[in-house]
């Protein structure tokens, strides 16, 4: 894992309320009775924790145009965050004609992520509630993965009203299921290393499946993929989603014959082809589609070999 201090940018979530309900979302819009709005003085507390963090903060949602103070939280960015070019946004557009004139103050344009969802036929989500204690049964390759979750690496530590996280997705799971919460948001939280996480790291990665090489699902489908016993804390919840059966069953155990059919062409990151800025213009993503997964058999030894493998391995 990654030292939260050297992530790429640090989310601040003011709200997981959103226009849209997605598939396997990493804010798990639609299993929320209500969803929360940061109060200011929070998300001025969350931006005096990180004004030293060398890099980027965000602002985060669900979609954060629908938090009923958002001109404010913009002001405040500006305040806390002087170099304009560490501020980052990432939207859905709705309210963009009524906040542009904010948005452009606060934000540098060709550093915003917008994304409309409104094409049916583009987009696409890692399953993330599939438990992953759940179906892989050789705990070392469960750990192995779990060490080397792109989302861990690659994406966000966040701040929610609960507190500190050292991921988005962790945060996300502690909001929906109703955890402990996270760290204190005070100075210097984020100088941590992975030995000074691993109490979330055993509290939310159990119950996720975003390191787990998968088949990747369209974003536009209406169900979640989730394993039983996280459908069990949905239904104790009463998510809303789970209400309306809006979810299919991953009910089959993990091996490494699965890692070994998907690693290869399995790009988690890549949810989409396209860049866009905003409402007017989108690119073609010139990035290369780059297979997450980062070891192989030699590497993982013993971890993904079956019973039997192992066995035979044994008497050689």
């Amino acid at each position: 894992m990654r030292p939260i201090y050297d992530v790429p940018v640090i989310q601040i979530d003011v709200t997981n309320a959103c226009t849209h309900e997605c598939a396997n979302c990493t804010r798990f819009v639609g299993h929320y009775k209500k969803p929360f709005f940061m109060d200011l003085k929070t998300v001025e507390k969350a931006l005096d924790s990180v004004k030293d963090f060398p890099k980027n903060i965000g602002l985060m949602g669900g979609e954060p145009t629908l938090h009923p103070q958002f001109e404010e939280i913009c002001k405040l960015y500006q305040e806390k965050i002087p170099e304009k070019r560490r501020r980052r946004f990432w939207t859905s557009g709705y309210k963009w004609k009524e906040y542009e004139k904010i948005i452009k103050e606060t934000f540098d344009m060709d550093i915003i992520s917008y994304n409309d969802h409104s094409n049916k036929d583009e987009g696409w989500h890692q399953p993330l509630l599939i438990a992953s204690d759940e179906i892989i049964e050789d705990k070392e390759l469960m750990w192995k993965l779990i060490d080397d979750c792109w989302i861990q690496k690659r994406w966000s530590p966040s701040i929610t009203p609960k507190g500190a996280f050292f991921c988005e997705v962790a945060a996300a799971l502690d909001m929906m299921f109703d955890g402990p919460g996270g760290w204190p948001i005070e100075k210097d939280w984020w100088k941590k290393e992975p030995k000074d996480f691993q109490d979330q790291v055993k509290r939310y990665c159990v119950m996720c499946s975003a390191a787990i090489p998968l088949e990747i699902p369209s974003s536009h489908l209406q169900y979640d993929i989730i394993s039983k016993g996280n459908l069990k804390r949905l239904e104790k919840i009463g998510s809303p989603k789970y209400l309306k059966k809006a979810f299919k069953i991953y009910d089959k155990k993990y091996t490494y014959e699965d890692y070994k059919k998907y690693f290869k062409n399995w790009a988690p990151g890549h949810y989409r082809d396209f860049v866009q800025h905003d409402p007017k213009k989108r690119e073609k993503d010139t990035e290369i589609k780059k297979p997450w997964a980062t070891f192989d058999k030699n590497e993982v030894c013993n971890a993904g070999l079956n019973a039997k493998e192992k066995k035979v391995k044994g008497k050689q």
